[in-house]
């Protein structure tokens, strides 16, 4: 077997398989290297792909070129769009994806994708020189040749399940865990943190009460994550969730029992994630309220099993039961798996350039959950941009950044590489300035651009691309430069929703601006829109663009401002603590950090105005005394 390649990706999760397929799909010979083949892709917590923020870096993804969103939209088991009765900035879909088929897909791509080799193997060690990494090295004691390694080992390394004080070496979901390469990364001076996550028990379907829970059901249209699907599963066809609560006996059994915790108990020593706590450290930290809410969701079409969604926890398994058996619904549930929590090393995000690749170590990338992230959707958009970044480094191009107010994912590399972690990073939609900037339904007018040009969108798609950009804007230009009268049936229509008496002189713009004003009524009023051909996907997004136009307009204002700080661009090699006038503090983090610009600069905790000013003089001067 060939034992040089391009790119090297370790890991075969979530990370992984975007990492390696964005580098083959880019024409480079890659090679992945995975613990188990089968295990790739695999969903060990909630089979759900998705949800507040996530789903919107899932579109991203996409639009860039990725592979999660076709994945999510092949075979799923409930499709639902959320927050409908908020605004479009914090709207997104949710994706009930099945566990068994899901990764079965992903796989096959995988399997069959032109440049990339997959083999099994546990990687244990780094190649590498001095002034850079350029392989890896096999507990069989094969090694490979690579021109960038991509570390994605997930929830792996060195990783413990733990249950009560029971403590056992682990992967998730009953995989081996990955041991040798924590050791080996200290060797090379980099830092390491130990971080924990968890998942909920599993349930049999069949031993659950459905009576007394609520009915959670999708949503109705056209919904999918990439804008290349052309199949949806009609709504009738897709699965119900259901929803149901804890309660005062539920909250008893904890607290009497939280000292068998692995949390509470000692045995923990990672911080766990603070957006996704354990039902225990919910009772502890939310103790005022009466209830918390549990989603019932089936993990596959070829299983009985019924993931107990807001029930992770650390508790012996006897506890569990007691746990399970005291909320409605459950009181004769049927165990199939209990619920853990699992501990693994993660990397010092602070350690990263924008890019992904580490400062100290040039050639060696890391994403996914290791960069210190929590969730599918995270993963894989880190291990797409550090699959891109790797590529565009070896053929010596300007690598891929994106700008906080492009893209999601722009804010989350910025966040974890410019201000770090403290526990797992979980993307939220108030973690964005600019969230109606970067909305659910214009990924791709933000994106495909960029996925284009770097190579991983065909020409084909592009062009689909453009024709559905040019559409959108002909209607917005008609509608803007026709006038409507007082003519009977626009004056009916506005009338039945709430506007009476119109008497006309108003454009199309001015009448869509109204709420509850809708483009597929309104068009019907302007001859030359109906041979304009839009879809859902396309009416959504004009019509957003018109209703908040204001809003967006003063988005953009201030991201342009922001933007003149992100265009100054600091010297690599400076030694930030001969700088005179600099606070102590501020040396120290702009030493650790390295930021490429004065905006990632000024965004680095500790870093004060003052300090932004003074570097921003010694920029001007060429950094000269």
């Amino acid at each position: 077997m060939n034992n040089k390649y391009d790119v090297i990706v370790v890991g075969g999760g979530h990370a992984g398989i975007e990492a390696a397929m964005a580098a083959a799909h880019l024409g480079v010979p890659t090679l992945l290297i995975t613990l188990n083949v089968r295990k790739m892709a695999n969903m060990p917590c909630n089979p759900s792909i998705g949800g507040s923020a996530k789903g919107i870096v899932v579109r991203e993804i996409d639009a860039l070129g990725g592979m999660m969103g076709i994945g999510a939209d092949h075979e799923y088991l409930q499709m639902k769009m959320l927050n409908t009765g908020k605004g479009p900035g914090v709207q997104c879909l949710r994706a009930q994806a099945d566990k068994l088929t899901y990764p079965a897909y992903m796989q096959e791509l995988a399997l069959n994708c032109p440049n990339l080799t997959i083999i099994e193997g546990m990687v244990t060690g780094l190649l590498h020189d001095e002034q850079s990494v350029f392989g890896v090295s096999l507990a069989n004691g094969d090694q490979y040749h690579g021109r960038a390694v991509i570390l994605t080992t997930g929830t792996f390394m060195e990783s413990v399940i733990l249950r009560g004080h029971h403590k056992i070496s682990a992967g998730p979901d009953g995989e081996k865990p990955s041991i040798g390469l924590s050791d080996y990364l200290r060797s090379m001076d980099i830092n390491l943190i130990r971080l924990k996550t968890g998942t909920p028990p599993r349930i049999k379907q069949n031993s659950i009460d459905y009576s007394r829970l609520t009915p959670q059901y999708g949503s109705p249209g056209k919904l999918a994550f990439s804008y290349t699907t052309k199949k949806f599963v009609p709504l009738e066809e897709q699965i119900v969730c259901h929803l149901t609560y804890t309660n005062e006996k539920t909250h008893q059994i904890i607290n009497e029992h939280l000292e068998e915790s692995a949390m509470y108990g000692g045995v923990v020593e990672g911080v766990g994630p603070r957006y996704c706590p354990s039902i225990e450290d919910k009772i502890v930290r939310f103790a005022d309220k009466e209830r918390h809410q549990l989603f019932l969701e089936p993990e596959s079409l070829l299983t009985d099993s019924i993931y107990v969604q807001g029930l992770s926890s650390s508790m012996p398994e006897y506890v569990q039961e007691q746990i399970v058996h005291s909320i409605p619904g459950l009181e004769n549930a049927i165990f199939l798996k209990y619920a853990y929590a699992i501990e693994y090393d993660s990397c010092d995000p602070l350690d990263l350039r924008p890019t992904l690749e580490m400062i100290k170590w040039p050639g060696l990338y890391i994403s996914g959950q290791i960069c210190g992230t929590s969730g599918y959707e995270e993963a894989a958009a880190l291990g797409l941009i550090a699959g891109i970044n790797a590529v565009l480094k070896i053929r010596g191009q300007k690598p891929l950044i994106l700008r906080r107010d492009e893209a999601y994912i722009g804010v989350m590399i910025d966040d974890i590489v410019t201000k770090g972690i403290t526990d797992p990073y979980r993307l939220l939609s108030s973690r964005a300035e600019y969230r109606l900037l970067l909305r659910h339904d214009n990924a791709d007018l933000r994106l495909t651009d960029i996925g284009y040009q770097i190579g991983l969108i065909s020409p084909e798609r592009y062009q689909e691309f453009v024709n559905k950009k040019n559409n959108i804007q002909q209607a917005m230009d008609i509608l803007a430069k026709t006038y409507l009268g007082n003519q009977t049936p626009i004056v009916d229509y506005l009338a039945s929703v709430g506007y009476p008496n119109f008497n006309g002189g108003l454009n199309g713009i001015d009448l869509l601006r109204r709420p509850r004003v809708e483009y597929r009524d309104l068009s019907l009023f302007f001859e030359e829109l109906k041979t304009i051909d839009l879809d859902d996907d396309a009416i959504f997004q004009l019509e957003v663009a018109v209703k908040y136009a204001g809003y967006i307009a003063r988005q953009k204002e201030s991201a342009m401002k922001f933007q003149k700080l992100e265009k100054v661009e600091i010297p690599e090699g400076i030694d930030y603590h001969q700088l005179d006038g600099l606070a102590l503090e501020a040396r120290q983090k702009l030493a650790k950090v390295q930021p490429l610009t004065l905006g990632q600069a000024s965004r680095i905790s500790g870093v004060n105005p003052s300090d932004i000013s003074i570097l921003s003089m010694y920029i001007k001067r060429g950094f000269k005394k």
